[in-house]
């Protein structure tokens, strides 16, 4: 599938987890296409996908997208106007703020916006947008209906909250209530996308991601679960069970960076008529795992078993369960998630052991 005529794309965020996978996608559909990666490198481990950026043809811009002027592409070498703004760059951690001044947090994710907005704007191009599932507030997620089985936290099948079901949580779940400055964030983005949307004529798709991973991804506890617990499973490191009484039942969907790719060039393709939709976009309950689920794949997968400590203690802003109710944007875009939990755990391991030396330091303390 080809990138539906877009001849200049910008990722930006593109030398992190997410940005960097999509640029490289992108790419190979396709070649004549000109594609750059802007990124500032603070992210630990970012600087490892440069060069494969840079490798598969694809022009890396050190910027920072809280500074306006890096966003000038027209006084760079290309004086192209682009046609395609894919906006992945953010601070990503939910535990952002706590703590610790809010400042980064609320100048990359809403500062850098509003500037990304205004590139968009001035060249006229189409922006696809990656915000969260954390738009939804804590306290409201949390009182979702469950039931405790021998592995994990089940939905329970009556749900009395708008958006909830069986199925997870859909783009009608409210939005009323606190949820972390992350989340506040990039709700905000959103709501001025749809201004620019409304004033300036800019066309947008918003996709709501839950859990995104997959190989390249440097994970942390409070970001990318799911390779932070492969990779402690590799190198024999410790990890914990926090919140919900330090069980390891909490559950989280997880999707495939290949499948939000696939999902984009789908997008991509229909951009005529998505434009102006919100998704939650994620794996479903079919791609769903609970730590202890988790725990059990990564211990067949590496044949390594690891100290697991209990910390009974919910923190701020931990979930006890989040599902994406992933059939709005399957009905609109036909789209679905081929990669299984099993599959996805088996490919972050896979890229571990082959890039060890490279990666090693990540995890090392």
């Amino acid at each position: 599938m080809a990138v539906s005529g877009y001849r200049n794309v910008l990722v930006t965020g593109g030398a992190g987890f997410v940005g960097s996978n999509l640029a490289l996608s992108l790419k190979r559909r396709e070649p004549d296409a000109h594609i750059t990666a802007a990124d500032n490198l603070r992210r630990r481990g970012s600087e490892t996908n440069v060069s494969r950026l840079r490798e598969a043809g694809i022009d890396f811009l050190h910027c920072d997208i809280r500074n306006r002027e890096d966003l000038r592409l027209d006084s760079q070498k290309d004086e192209r106007p682009i046609d395609l703004l894919i906006e992945c760059s953010a601070e990503p951690s939910v535990l952002a703020g706590y703590g610790e001044a809010p400042d980064y947090v609320i100048n990359t994710n809403l500062i850098g916006t509003i500037n990304c907005l205004d590139l968009a704007r001035r060249s006229g191009a189409d922006l696809i947008f990656l915000s969260t599932s954390r738009v939804y507030p804590i306290a409201a997620l949390n009182r979702i209906a469950t039931e405790e089985a021998e592995s994990r936290f089940l939905l329970a099948p009556d749900q009395t909250l708008a958006g909830a079901s069986e199925h997870g949580i859909s783009e009608a779940f409210p939005l009323e209530g606190a949820r972390s400055l992350y989340g506040a964030t990039k709700l905000c983005s959103e709501l001025l996308i749809q201004e620019y949307g409304a004033m300036y004529g800019v066309r947008f798709v918003i996709n709501r991601c839950g859990v995104i991973t997959g190989p390249w991804q440097m994970g942390k506890v409070d970001q990318g679960v799911f390779a932070l617990w492969m990779a402690h499973h590799y190198f024999s490191r410790e990890l914990s069970y926090i919140g919900w009484g330090g069980h390891g039942k909490q559950v989280r969907d997880l999707l495939h960076v290949d499948d939000l790719a696939e999902l984009i060039a789908a997008q991509l393709e229909r951009f005529e008529t998505l434009a102006g939709s919100t998704f939650n976009v994620g794996g479903g309950n079919a791609c769903s795992l609970s730590l202890l689920e988790t725990t059990s794949l990564c211990r067949e997968i590496t044949g390594h078993t690891v100290p697991i400590h209990r910390v009974a203690e919910t923190r701020p802003a931990d979930l006890k369960l989040y599902i994406t109710d992933t059939r709005g944007v399957t009905e609109a875009t036909g789209w679905a998630p081929r990669h299984d939990p099993r599959d996805t755990l088996t490919a972050i391991y896979d890229w571990i052991r082959e890039a060890e030396p490279v990666v090693r330091h990540l995890w090392s303390d």
